[in-house]
This record gives C-alpha cells, structure tokens and sequence, in this order.
C-alpha cells in the first residue's frame, strides 16, 4: 500500500468514476484500475463496485474512512515541515570558551533569542584548544573559537578579530608605565593561561621567537581565573582583550602596551563540513555569519 494508492481511492469516491479520477491525477485509466486491483489484493476484499456509477463497497467505505485519517495524517506532516522551513526551531549545543562565553555571547544570543524563540541555545564552556576538536567529534554543533588551525573537516567564517594584552594590577610597579618591551618580561611573575589553549600557545611562540624563559609563577584553566589572579597583583598576565572590558572600565586592571604582541587573531565560527543543517543551524550561522563585527566587539 502506499500513498497515491489511498489518494486514487478518495479521488474515486468523490468522482464516481474511474475515467474521471484519472484525469484528475493525471493517470491513465488502466493506472487508476490497478492501484485499486492492488489495494484490493494485498487486503483480500472488494473496494469498488464496479457497476455504474462507481460506488464502494461496505468494506470500501470504512477502508476510505481510515484512509482519509492517513491522508490528514501525512498532510498535517507536510505542513509541520514547511512550517519549520518558515519558523526555524530546534536545539543547538554552542561549544565555547568561558571568556567568549561571558563576553561575547550574551549579546549575540539575546538578540538570536528575540528574533527566533523557538530556537534554544546550551552553551558549553570549554579550553579553545578543544573547540574544534568537540565540533569535529559532534559532542557540539557549532563552536566559536579562535582560527588559528585548520582542519579539513571544519568549515569556519570569521567573526571579529581579537588582540591579546599585557594587563597588571594598578598596585603593580609596571603599572605606571604605558609601554614596554618583551624583553623586559624575562623576570616579571606571570600568570599563565594552560598549556592547552590557544592563547597560551600564541604566548609561548612569542616567548620562544625573543628566546625569553618567562617567570612562570601559575598556570590556571581560565581567563577569568587568570584576570582575578592579577587583580589582587599575584603576578601580570596576557589575555584577550575583549575578555576584560569590564576590568578596564571598573579599573580593576590595566593594559601596558607590548610592541609584539600587537597581532590580530581572527575569532569564528566552525561545524563540521558536509553535515545536515537543520533549520534551528542553518539560521543561527546564517545570522551570526552576517552580523557586523561591532555586535561582538562592543564593550557597552
């Protein structure tokens, strides 16, 4: 059995004719009677009285009712899924780090959640170094992360640009300074993000290119672990620029300037190539590839 069988035998019903029926489905008249012939065999009854005019039998009459049940049925089914075409809903899991997750991403998904309500976001917070690799494994749908590797399994768009800041504690000694070189940080206390992250990876380049051994006086997980470190002036530290808005402004810390590390780092979004988008991905990378940058970079 199948559905154009069950759409012949309504249209049958209503046309009292099997020429008729034809025409209205665009088939042939020995088409529209070996549907039914079918349909008949495979339940081992008489549908139609053949007799003119076309009727159904008694058995005819209650197979239509149940099969008109199917037909709303599979019509009801169409109109969800176009329905979803027009109204994206869906879940989405958000892998991040927890100073994106903190600074950016409250902006981003306010204005995702007004425009689409339907759409719900959890976010995990996650080392940068293992965005992508959570992406690539599926344990995430979409990640946002530094690109700084390339992955032939990852699609990514990029986002803003970020820069990384030398920031020490306004009870610091370095803090009445404005610049300062990297060779002058060969004995300064620092506080390290892991070795895990990206941005720890991008200071040990930095470090190795200068042929400069840091004083390493703690390792920590996070941005925030490391900013809070460096308020109450256990050591300065290099961070992402855009995870210390708030510092700056509430005075907590301050930036010195470091001639070498004033490098842009491109910031995106990455899922896997070639995998199915459902309507909740599709337009939740759709608008994200499209906001301007100032929507994740503002500090208001």
């Amino acid at each position: 059995m199948n559905i154009s069988q069950l759409e012949t035998l309504l249209t049958i019903s209503k046309t009292m004719s099997f020429r008729k029926a034809g025409e209205l489905l665009n088939l042939t008249q020995p088409a529209v009677s070996a549907q039914i012939k079918s349909l008949e065999d495979e339940f081992k009854t008489v549908l139609i009285d053949r007799n003119q005019p076309v009727t159904l039998t008694d058995h005819g009459q209650v197979f239509l009712e149940h099969a008109e049940r199917v037909l709303a049925i599979v019509e009801e089914l169409k109109q969800k899924l176009n329905d979803l075409n027009l109204t994206p809903q869906g879940h989405i899991l958000l892998g991040t780090t927890s100073s994106i997750a903190i600074q950016i991403l409250p902006r981003v998904l306010s204005y995702f959640q007004n425009q689409y309500p339907l759409i719900k976001t959890t976010i995990h917070t996650m080392p940068s170094s293992q965005v992508m690799a959570s992406v690539e494994n599926g344990s995430v749908d979409v990640g946002i992360t530094y690109l700084s590797e390339r992955n032939p399994n990852i699609a990514s768009s990029t986002l803003y640009y970020d820069t990384f800041e030398l920031v020490v504690s306004p009870e610091n000694p370095l803090s009445s300074l404005t610049h300062t070189t990297v060779d002058k940080l060969k004995d300064v206390p620092m506080i390290m993000l892991a070795p895990d992250t990206l941005g720890r990876r991008f200071v040990d380049a930095m470090f190795r290119k200068y042929n400069i051994q840091p004083n390493i006086v703690m390792e920590l997980s996070s941005s925030e672990e490391v900013k809070r470190m460096v308020e109450i002036d256990l050591g300065v530290a290099i961070v992402s620029k855009l995870s210390i808005p708030t510092e700056l402004k509430l005075g907590t810390l301050k930036i010195i300037k470091v001639h070498e590390l004033e490098t842009t780092h491109p910031v995106g979004v990455v899922y896997k190539s070639g995998r199915y988008l459902n309507t909740a991905m599709h337009q939740f990378l759709s608008d994200l590839k499209g906001m301007p940058e100032h929507q994740f970079i503002s500090s208001e």
